[in-house]
């Protein structure tokens, strides 16, 4: 069998088990199996499959077809233009956060507060992109900080960062000039409905806060005023019909300046507000 005929049989498989876009899927998962560059691929399509990397593209493909993602497969995730390790233990990095960090990088600061990190997408992209910054990621899990340290360690930034385990903002110490945070929203009766690849394969905690998808949202917004700098600002991403009652819960707190930002595909998807004090 060819690699074009492996990858068209894997095709028509993934898109009998309802895999969105199962072409892209088959390719990727070929490129991983064959260890080579994804843009590479159709240069070796011609060519005669090898029988061990016809065994571990069958494997892979076996277990898209069950709807584990991708990124948990080949082990990484693209964000903002840099690859992050991931695992079943740390949300996806998703491009809708890439609304937050382009927001982020509009104004200069030099601490950042990244608020359940996961993967540490939020707190690397940030040092990374602004080379004299330092940053805290705070994360719940044991096994989301020992993954964000990876990530942090493999962007090299790991000077400027440091992962502490915790709820929210308990082992927080200190100010900063920007708070960010990708926290659970989706309501705890929305997990059903939900894709598998996200309800059976990444973790429920940093999905739903098993209520109605706002309650870290009112806890950012009632202390984070107190781990800023004057000036700071803290932006926090929602689900795309939270937006109303993201701006009321901030406004409620008496935060100025609340605006709501919408993603790439035009839905509400972060609030940014600056430090009430």
């Amino acid at each position: 069998m060819t690699a074009a005929e492996a990858m068209a049989a894997a095709t028509a498989r993934l898109r009998a088990a309802g895999v969105p876009d199962p072409a892209r899927d088959a390719r990727v998962l070929l490129a991983h199996a064959a260890q080579v560059d994804a843009a590479r691929v159709t240069l070796i399509a011609p060519e005669d499959i090898a029988p061990d990397i016809a065994e571990r593209y069958d494997h892979l493909v076996a277990l898209r077809a069950v709807r584990v993602p991708v990124s948990h497969l080949i082990g990484q995730r693209e964000f903002y233009g840099r690859a992050f390790k991931v695992s079943s233990d740390v949300l996806d990095p998703r491009p809708e956060s890439e609304t937050l960090i382009e927001a982020a990088l509009t104004q200069p600061f030099a601490r950042v507060l990244d608020l359940g990190t996961g993967s540490g997408c939020l707190l690397v992209t940030l040092l990374a992109e602004r080379h004299q910054a330092h940053g805290t990621g705070v994360d719940l899990s044991e096994a989301a900080c020992l993954q964000a340290s990876a990530n942090v360690v493999m962007h090299d930034v790991a000077v400027r960062a440091q992962v502490v385990q915790g709820n929210w903002f308990d082992p927080v110490e200190g100010r900063f000039d920007l708070i960010v945070a990708n926290p659970p929203y989706l309501a705890a009766d929305e997990m059903a409905a939900i894709a598998p690849e996200l309800r059976d394969h990444e973790p429920r905690m940093a999905l739903t806060d098993e209520a109605d998808g706002l309650s870290v949202h009112r806890v950012i917004a009632a202390h984070a005023g107190s781990y800023l700098t004057a000036g700071g600002r803290v932006l926090c991403e929602f689900g795309a019909t939270q937006g109303p009652d993201v701006r009321a819960i901030f406004a409620s707190q008496g935060w100025g300046d609340v605006r709501i930002l919408p993603d790439l595909d035009g839905r509400d998807r972060v609030v940014i507000a600056r430090n009430p004090a």
